[in-house]
């Protein structure tokens, strides 16, 4: 690009018009117009009649043009677009550009280029403008620091001493001073001119991207220069297009804003600002436009910092930690734990007795107790998640989490309440499942991302930290807990993050005892129906096969499940018309068992058949109440599915099920050694499973007539036939001979003793040619034909092979001649092929 820039002023300095005029046509080829303004035309017409013509040749059908076109090229022609006019006014700032000529007539054309009807025209020019005057703004703030330094050496030199100043020296600063305020008075001149004719025509414009790209660059320039324009004559403009209809603008605003906020030496001169458009600011955390929501938040988050928002903005705020957009959550965590966490903790912090956990502690009881407040304890999954980029350090304390649940305190300040104490389990198992997982929470995320080799690193850090300290500490919590329901369904789903593996190492092992007593207590103090499948998922979890804890889990369900049945048969075994308290032990334990059943196998304990004589019981008298009705029934229901579970699993898939790698690695050596004896193999195969098939069918269906060949044994062989003619593979040509030997087997096979019965009676293997067809695809045009023919020699007159009981012959001849148009090509195409030998094959 310099040397671009460095050609185009050499030729500017031998032919300014030429040059010039380059530079015009440039600009408006850039905007995708063909037209040329020529040199008669520079030189003799107004600008705006240029404009006229220019417009003319525009083709107005082409809505296309290059800064709107899609796809990295056409982006990369943007950035190059913007860095010519950078380097341009860069390479022209010492003479060149204070012509009175070049600028002049650039700034001019632009400015009615921008006035133009064609979009084209004004967005191209609208850009080019405004990167024009960024560049002359950043110029101007370089002219501006060496005129300040002109200006101090002209002082120094003006106060020295009569005899040691000299006059020319002098006279030469006051000169170079005058010429830099010249070039000062000209280059504001430029800029208003830029300014007024193009910023002021075009940051309303019709169209959003012209809009957005003005409000940009504005902000850049309250960056680089905000002596001149970060004051409240130029921040209107910006305060403004905050209320623009299309997102890119209002998101332009605020990103121009954070560049502003974000520098602490600047944040003053926004107090007027930020009282007028402070409300319209926090209102756009609830923008349609996610992205804009978040800059918006990110905006905020940076006039946090000069204490701009009020109170009840932040209550405001706060509560988009809960909100489904990831981004927007974090953004809103980011604020709430610097202003929340950190700040409001360190002022009121509430000590541990030794004061190990004090700042740890302080910042979990104020995120309690804002959970407590905000009402949503559904969501604090969502609440974790929007602080996990941020508040790591105190959502991964583990330690100092369960030490405030232990703790044993007399302070009733210092103790947490029951609800606090609810609140608090939440956030544990809230932060485990994150930890153990990986991604956020179901709702906030699409799919979930590949995690890297770090992030896997840290994941079973995590689990491994989760495990060794819940291993121990777990059992306690259990203890203390074990008659509130919520706590313990809460407390109960832990196990399932562990790294089970860690049990069988060294002293560890003795916890899980404890912790299988702690489960079986609960399950003997509560009815409720979440805390014992809670329960039955810990057995399930711990007892998983392959584990080395598995056997003493199992033992200890085993247990507790005999102790469950023998308390049940006590009960019936004193009758079912005893007193209520009785009725009612029946009915929790009925809970129980139903709820264990759910998840474990417990067909060894025999329960279907008390569970029927208790609803054939009901089914008689009617007295039994419903609390005993349903878990009976779901007992009973639970029987059968588990009884049908051992049967679907005790029975694989016959025929094909055992055609796996070693059998296609035989079929395949067979072939390679013999094919024709491989061929035969593979159809005696094929028969045996027939004859098979037909055996066993009932005396009543022993016919052919009545035989099912939709049933899903046939169906099986079918498969199996199928699958054999895949192994001859795409070769047609080398395998023709195999498959013509199994066609002619096939078909000698399916009509074997027709001859003995009635001539009207069907042959017995008839149905074996519907298994045959699976290799009909394997045979050629021409040998189609063939084995056609050799067909036709065993079927007896047309007109008795009708009717649905000829279906198989039906289906066979189909494979080979789907139609009249595939018969005629297989008489057209017998020369396309040598001729098959088939004298000893079909013979």
């Amino acid at each position: 690009m310099q040397s671009v820039v460095d050609d185009w002023v050499e030729a500017y300095k031998r032919d300014r018009d030429v040059a010039l005029l380059d530079l015009i046509n440039f600009f408006i080829q850039c905007s995708g117009c063909q037209g040329m303004v020529t040199a008669e035309m520079f030189q003799s017409v107004q600008n705006c009649e240029v404009m006229q013509k220019m417009t003319e040749t525009f083709d107005e059908d082409n809505e296309d043009y290059p800064l709107i076109k899609p796809g990295p090229y056409w982006k990369k022609f943007r950035a190059n677009f913007c860095e010519f006019i950078a380097v341009l006014v860069e390479q022209c700032q010492y003479i060149i550009l204070y012509d009175s000529y070049l600028m002049d007539t650039i700034i001019s054309l632009l400015t009615g280029l921008a006035d133009s009807m064609v979009r084209a025209f004004r967005h191209t020019s609208t850009l080019a403008a405004m990167k024009l005057l960024t560049a002359l703004v950043n110029l101007h703030l370089n002219l501006d620091i060496s005129k300040h330094n002109l200006e101090r050496l002209y002082e120094v030199e003006k106060n020295r001493a009569a005899g040691k100043r000299t006059n020319s020296r002098l006279d030469q600063l006051e000169k170079k001073k005058k010429e830099f305020e010249q070039k000062y008075l000209e280059m504001d001149n430029m800029m208003n001119a830029i300014f007024k004719g193009t910023f002021l025509q075009r940051y309303r414009d019709i169209i959003p991207e012209i809009r957005a790209i003005c409000i940009e660059e504005m902000g850049s320039w309250m960056k680089m220069y905000p002596d001149t324009f970060l004051n409240d004559s130029y921040l209107k403009y910006i305060g403004w297009m905050l209320y623009d209809k299309q997102p890119e603008v209002r998101l332009k605003c605020l990103q121009g804003l954070q560049g502003i906020y974000g520098q602490k030496d600047l944040v003053y001169k926004m107090d007027l600002f930020t009282s007028r458009f402070k409300d319209r600011i926090v209102s756009m955390s609830l923008d349609k436009e996610h992205e804009v929501a978040v800059q918006a938040m990110k905006l905020l988050m940076l006039m946090n910092c000069e204490d701009a928002l009020s109170s009840e903005d932040y209550e405001t705020l706060y509560q988009f930690v809960y909100t489904t957009h990831r981004p927007l959550a974090t953004a809103a965590g980011e604020l709430f734990y610097n202003r929340l966490l950190i700040q409001e903790s360190e002022m009121d912090s509430f000590a541990n007795r030794n004061g190990k956990w004090e700042p740890v502690a302080s910042q979990l009881r104020t995120l309690i107790i804002f959970f407590l407040e905000s009402e949503l304890h559904s969501h604090v999954t969502y609440l974790v998640d929007s602080l996990w980029d941020w508040a790591l350090s105190v959502l991964k304390d583990w330690e100092c989490m369960t030490a405030l649940l232990l703790e044993n305190t007399n302070d009733h300040d210092e103790a947490l309440s029951k609800a606090e104490e609810s609140a608090l389990i939440e956030i544990i198992l809230a932060t485990i499942r994150e930890a153990a997982e990986g991604h956020p929470p179901a709702g906030r995320a699409g799919t979930r991302k590949v995690l890297s080799a770090k992030e896997k690193k840290i994941q079973v850090e995590d689990c491994t930290k989760i495990t060794e300290h819940f291993i121990v500490v777990l059992p306690q919590l259990l203890a203390k807990y074990s008659t509130d329901a919520e706590k313990v369904t809460n407390l109960l789903q832990i196990p399932q993050y562990f790294d089970l593996e860690l049990y069988s190492t060294g002293p560890l092992d003795k916890h899980l005892d404890t912790l299988l007593k702690e489960v079986e207590a609960i399950v003997a103090k509560h009815s409720d129906t979440d805390v014992l499948e809670t329960c039955s998922r810990v057995y399930h979890v711990l007892g998983s096969e392959g584990l080395a804890i598995c056997n003493k889990v199992v033992a200890a369900k085993t247990e507790l499940v005999d102790e469950l049945v023998n308390k049940l048969n006590q009960l019936l075994g004193e009758g079912l018309c005893a007193e209520e308290e009785e009725i009612h032990h029946i009915c929790s334990i009925l809970q129980r068992v139903a709820v264990f059943y759910n998840a474990h196998d417990l067909s060894k304990w025999n329960l279907y058949d008390k569970m029927i004589k208790l609803l054939v019981f009901e089914l008689e008298h009617g007295s039994l109440p419903l609390q005993v009705v349903l878990p009976a029934l779901q007992c009973a229901y639970f029987a059968l599915l588990w009884q049908l579970a051992s049967v679907v699993e005790d029975t694989p898939p016959k025929t094909y099920n055992d055609f796996g790698d070693i059998i296609k690695e035989t079929l395949s050596r067979s072939r390679h050694n013999d094919k024709i004896r491989s061929a035969k193999t593979v159809i005696l195969c094929l028969q045996q499973l027939f004859q098979k098939y037909v055996e066993s069918q009932d005396d009543s269906a022993s016919s052919i007539t009545s035989m099912d060949v939709f049933s899903v044994s046939f169906v099986n062989i079918k498969e199996l036939a199928r699958r054999f003619s895949l192994t001859f593979g795409w070769d047609q040509v080398k395998s023709r001979e195999s498959v013509a030997m199994i066609h002619k087997e096939g078909i000698e096979f399916a009509f074997q003793g027709a001859a003995t019965t009635e001539e009207k009676s069907l042959p017995p293997n008839l149905n074996f040619l519907v298994i045959l067809s699976e290799f009909s695809n394997k045979l050629l045009k021409p040998d189609k034909r063939l084995v056609y023919s050799y067909l036709q020699r065993y079927i007896p007159e047309p007109a008795l092979c009708k009717g649905d009981s000829w279906y198989s012959l039906g289906w066979y001849r189909t494979s080979l001649l789907a139609n009249e148009e595939e018969e005629n090509s297989v008489v057209s195409s017998l020369n396309e092929w040598p001729p098959l030998n088939l004298t000893s094959t079909l013979a």
